[in-house]
């Protein structure tokens, strides 16, 4: 039987939580690469929280996925075929394939990796989109200093758990906030946090409290909900929070349920004088060869350290996917595709 092209596509879009009826596994030929691109097969596939914007028809900050369309994603993928000089079969490179098994891409939108210098799935996670994430967004925006004390939400994942540990390089106090005893435990002991405070814990904002007796001056949220509720009264004046994610928002429909905070939240931006600043790691490409320097010595002095949870199977994303929304992944969540 000859080989086919695997996809997962978008089927419909999801109401609230994301469910299989919202996708599509479909078989079609491997496509033939034109002048100047690659064929690729893909190996690895990240799958990341921003990829549940990408299945509404919301206006946000990139174009959503078509229905019908394969479900965009960035991945690891040997070269089978190529159409451009720079890349010859059995390169491994870094593209954005998205959801299958084999795709043809331009060559200008590949990076090579190397094999022998690094895990290549780590070109998925810390050094790849979520490790620059923590590395632009905290010394962009949170810029923090030596005594201060940073917290962030999600720490057990591939973006907080860079943020604590560069958080500690700079010399400051890192405070992670993540889901069980287990996940806590990962902060504490592999990744070096000051602390780990476990938010399905009925005394969160007390724990939250204990472990920051000065206050916090660096907030990297990437969840949103109880946890920023924990966090706000901590804010010390002249606290700057980096807004990467809202995970426990992603799935919501309708109005927010409680009180109308905005007032208080404005009062405390003004008499605190807080730097709040969404952004999108994109917007500071050029700090990506500082990146890629800084994050490959601090990996191979071992002041970084990182954890994969490589699911295999590319029928298994979207079940994966549900877990990642809720939670449920342990590390960096990577599909081994092929």
């Amino acid at each position: 039987m000859t080989e086919q092209n695997r996809q997962i596509v978008l089927a419909s879009r999801p109401a609230a939580r994301p469910s299989k009826d919202n996708f599509d596994l479909v078989r079609t030929p491997i496509p033939t690469p034109g002048e100047g691109q690659v064929l690729l097969k893909v190996r690895y596939l990240s799958l990341d929280p921003y990829m549940r914007g990408r299945m509404s028809a919301a206006k946000s900050y990139a174009a959503a996925v078509a229905i019908g369309q394969v479900m965009e994603g960035g991945t690891v993928a040997e070269v089978l075929e190529s159409r451009h000089p720079d890349y010859k079969p059995g390169d491994v490179v870094l593209s954005y394939s998205g959801w299958q098994s084999h795709a043809v891409a331009d060559a200008k939108a590949l990076r090579k990796l190397d094999p022998n210098q690094a895990p290549v799935t780590t070109a998925l996670g810390v050094l790849g989109m979520p490790g620059f994430t923590a590395y632009a967004g905290l010394l962009t925006i949170g810029r923090p200093k030596a005594g201060e004390t940073v917290v962030v939400a999600a720490a057990s994942g591939p973006v907080g758990a860079t943020v604590g540990q560069i958080a500690r390089i700079m010399g400051a106090r890192a405070v992670g906030i993540a889901g069980g005893p287990e996940k806590c435990a990962l902060v504490r002991d592999r990744f070096g946090f000051d602390a780990a405070i476990d938010h399905r814990s009925s005394t969160l904002a007390e724990d939250l409290r204990a472990a920051c007796p000065d206050g916090i001056d660096v907030y990297f949220e990437n969840v949103g909900g109880r946890v920023w509720d924990a966090v706000f009264p901590l804010l010390n004046t002249f606290a700057r929070i980096p807004v990467c994610g809202l995970i426990a928002q992603y799935n919501a429909t309708g109005p927010f349920e409680g009180p109308d905070r905005l007032p208080i939240l404005m009062r405390d931006v003004l008499t605190k004088s807080l730097t709040i600043r969404g952004f999108i790691q994109r917007e500071f490409g050029d700090q990506r060869p500082a990146f890629y320097r800084d994050m490959a010595q601090w990996i191979a002095e071992g002041r970084v350290r990182y954890k994969e949870d490589i699911v295999q199977g590319l029928e298994n994303a979207p079940e994966a996917f549900f877990g990642l929304l809720e939670g449920k992944n342990f590390g960096k969540l990577i599909i081994e595709v092929s």
